[in-house]
């Protein structure tokens, strides 16, 4: 065997290696901060609309960011707790705006890419759906149109399904009044559609680079003009055309892309699709510009009025 030194070369007496241990995060950062943000944001959801919704809401929400951290563990992806998010103020239809996982480690390859990202809505969709019966059974059908201080919000294909199995065709002239576990059921579905939308780091975004590698960055433009073209039927969706571009980065690749699927991996995608066809509210809540334009209206003359 030749010599790597060579002959004349000068040849270490020894190698030192300093290794630093990792430091131990204490337990307010392991998993401190996330029992506080899980503890408010319950308490958020329940002063919005009552013990059940909270029941509803969290269960929803705890068990789709518990699919991703399981199956980042399954990977050896190095991932935090889920972090709630308490907002009393910014969604007070329900009093908090989801929940997030952060990762802080590279996907190893396409398949851990795909699972991580597809767990998490399937595991709050399986939670979703006896919210969304219990929520079908609560909710009360009454004679006439809504009163002034409701809102009306967008119904997913989904809850329609639910709606006519469980209580049957709707008369004419009547109108659905949802109730909490309807309302978490509602909200639920909302999140499940908008995490599955093949954006940037969305899960819907995980999943579509786990399918097409690259060429996920092309359908992920294509999805966000045809959001913005969205804004022409409500002014609503204005915000998620925003907080889709905010998303909608290019996704990083993997630590090796050339990793395949498998064909198994491929049904569980079309499950993945029918799952957001079922739950995608085109929009969530109701209205249109001329509404909008109204109630500006109105406000305007009532502030100068005074």
């Amino acid at each position: 065997m030749d010599d790597p030194f060579g002959p004349y070369a000068a040849r270490p007496e020894s190698v030192f290696i300093d290794i630093q241990p990792v430091p131990r995060r204490s337990a307010w950062q392991a998993w401190g901060r996330n029992l506080a943000l899980f503890v408010l944001t319950a308490i958020s959801v329940y002063l919005t609309g009552g013990a059940l919704m909270a029941l509803g809401v969290m269960s929803i929400l705890l068990a789709h960011e518990m699919g991703h951290y399981v199956a980042c563990r399954y990977h050896g992806v190095d991932a935090t707790l889920p972090f709630f998010i308490p907002a009393p103020f910014l969604n007070p239809l329900v009093g908090t705006m989801g929940a997030v996982i952060r990762i802080r480690s590279p996907f190893p390859n396409r398949r851990a890419l795909f699972d991580i990202g597809i767990a998490g809505p399937i595991a709050g969709f399986v939670v979703c759906l006896p919210v969304l019966v219990l929520g079908a059974l609560e909710a009360q059908i009454l004679a006439g149109k809504p009163s002034a201080t409701s809102i009306s919000l967008g119904d997913p294909q989904l809850l329609l399904w639910a709606m006519s199995w469980l209580r049957g065709a709707i008369p004419p002239g009547m109108t659905v009044y949802i109730g909490p576990l309807g309302m978490a059921a509602w909200f639920g579905l909302l999140v499940t559609a908008l995490n599955l939308i093949p954006i940037g780091q969305l899960d819907g975004g995980h999943v579509t680079y786990a399918l097409f590698s690259q060429r996920a960055n092309t359908l992920s433009r294509i999805v966000w003009w045809a959001s913005v073209a969205m804004i022409y039927f409500s002014p609503s969706w204005v915000v998620w055309a925003l907080l889709l571009w905010l998303l909608g980065r290019r996704h990083p690749p993997t630590l090796d892309d050339r990793a395949p699927l498998g064909p198994g991996r491929q049904l569980v995608a079309l499950l993945g699709l029918a799952i957001f066809m079922a739950c995608f509210i085109p929009t969530p809540v109701a209205g249109s510009w001329e509404l909008l334009r109204q109630d500006l209206h109105e406000l305007l003359r009532y502030l100068t009025s005074r």
